[in-house]
């Protein structure tokens, strides 16, 4: 694997490259070290504890695997990532990802949106594992947030990847696959920030980054 692309801009990210099957393929990592925690709906590492790194990785389109989980931390293992991590997946090109910084956060989007539609629509969900999703949104904060608020911030940041959507002209609230992950410090002695939501100081940062990041990546959609 090589580095394409020098660090992220005001983050702890970098893109990298590696080859399957005859292909070269682009993934974002970054390497939070200890004392951080994440939130967020990831393949792997999903749900709420320490994380040490976050992965998102670009599959090919009509992504074969069944077992994505694994795939993810193979992936992970060969950029010698060590601890708890979160991987995500997109088949989207990983190398067109849009980042925007308000206030100390920074988010980061890879946007694919050729599958796109309304979250309550009429057709049957599905079982099994999911396609590798296609709005894959990745927020550093810099300030320890509580349980309750790290799951503010994903709802935060969804409520705005929609706005930047319908603000791009999409009619759409996303793709079926989105998935998200909030990365903060682990609180230490002092009190963590109770609140993430988009009128709160850091949810409202949180809010304008991923609106500026998701509108970016959405208009570049052909």
């Amino acid at each position: 694997m090589r580095t394409v692309r020098s660090l992220l801009p005001g983050q702890r990210g970098e893109l990298l490259a590696r080859h399957e099957d005859g292909a070269e393929l682009h993934h974002l990592v970054w390497r939070l070290g200890p004392g951080w925690r994440v939130c967020g709906s990831a393949v792997l590492g999903g749900g709420i504890g320490p994380r040490e790194w976050i992965l998102n990785a670009q599959v090919p389109g009509g992504y074969p695997r069944m077992d994505p989980d694994r795939h993810l931390a193979e992936i992970a293992a060969a950029e010698r990532l060590t601890g708890p991590g979160a991987g995500l997946m997109t088949a989207a090109d990983v190398t067109a990802y849009t980042a925007a910084t308000d206030g100390g956060v920074t988010a980061t989007a890879t946007c694919g949106l050729g599958v796109r539609g309304w979250a309550a629509a009429p057709a049957e969900g599905t079982d099994g594992p999911p396609p590798p999703g296609t709005v894959n949104i990745v927020v550093i904060v810099p300030a320890p947030l509580s349980d309750a608020a790290l799951v503010n911030a994903v709802a935060t940041a969804t409520e705005a990847k929609v706005q930047a959507l319908l603000d791009a002209g999409l009619d759409c609230s996303g793709t079926p696959t989105d998935a998200v992950c909030v990365a903060a410090p682990e609180p230490g002695a002092g009190p963590a920030e109770p609140f993430a939501g988009p009128r709160s100081r850091w949810g409202a940062r949180l809010a304008r980054a991923v609106h500026a990041a998701v509108r970016e990546g959405a208009l570049r959609q052909p």
